[in-house]
Formats: C-alpha cells, sequence, structure tokens
C-alpha cells in the first residue's frame, strides 16, 4: 500500500508540474511583425511610451494616448528589418497606433508582444523603439 500511495503522489507531483521548454510561454496580446513597408507607413497617431518591460518572450508597453476609451484604437508592433551590426546587435521598432477617437480624455493602457520571431543568432539583442526614444535589452 505504501509504494502505491508513493507512486501515486509522485504521479500528481509530476502531472502538476510543467516544463515549456524555456520556462517563457508566450501568452501575449499582438503578434510583432516585421515588415519595412509597415514600419515606415503604418499610421502613426500621437502616444506617449512609458516604460518597457521584457517578461520571457512578451515585451510589454505601457503607454498613454488621447481618446474616450481606446476601444477603437488599433496597435502595431512593427520591426524594420533592418538588424544592426553592434554589440550587442540591435533591431529598430515602432509602435504605431492608428487614433479616430475624437475625445479630450488621456488615456493609459498596457499591451504585450511576442517578441520571439526578433530572436537572432547569439542570445541577446537590444531593442530600440524608435517613437519613444527608448531601448530594452532582450535576452533569449
Amino acid at each position: 500500500m505504501k509504494k502505491i500511495c508513493t507512486f501515486l503522489m509522485i504521479g500528481i507531483l509530476i502531472s502538476s508540474c510543467s516544463d515549456d521548454g524555456g520556462g517563457n510561454p508566450i501568452n501575449c496580446d499582438f503578434e510583432t511583425l516585421i515588415s519595412a513597408e509597415q514600419y515606415q507607413n503604418a499610421p502613426s497617431d500621437q502616444l506617449e511610451i512609458n516604460s518597457l518591460e521584457i517578461n520571457g518572450n512578451c515585451l510589454k508597453i505601457n503607454f498613454s494616448s488621447g481618446g474616450c476609451d481606446g476601444n477603437t484604437w488599433e496597435l502595431k508592433l512593427v520591426d524594420s528589418e533592418d538588424i544592426l551590426e553592434s554589440n550587442p546587435p540591435q533591431r529598430n521598432l515602432r509602435l504605431s497606433l492608428k487614433n479616430d477617437e475624437i475625445c479630450q480624455a488621456y488615456l493609459t493602457k498596457e499591451l504585450t508582444f511576442d517578441i520571439s520571431n526578433l530572436q537572432i543568432d547569439g542570445n541577446e539583442v537590444q531593442l530600440n523603439i524608435t517613437n519613444s526614444q527608448q531601448n530594452i535589452l532582450y535576452e533569449y
């Protein structure tokens, strides 16, 4: 009976643990686009990036803009396709906002973007968010 209980406990412990291959499940709100054309031409309505944070393969962006409630905003995080050869290598990104709301409220939102497609050879890349003058080191 003791052996059965021991095996049962081990089975419960094993099934309650999960290994996602790196401890970084991808549960981000949006994908990151890699497009030179979109980087240049996507909407660029006014916004202010308040903070950047990387959690696993998700880049969390806290930003503010004017509007009514932000429910109609269209947002994209777009990479320029360029990889700048430096140490560490760098990529340029832009948070694109299309905002047709005509209200005077100032809203703050926080969204996450899957940045796993920005990985290159090595184990890190600096992400330059060009419309905020901020950068953050992505280590993977």
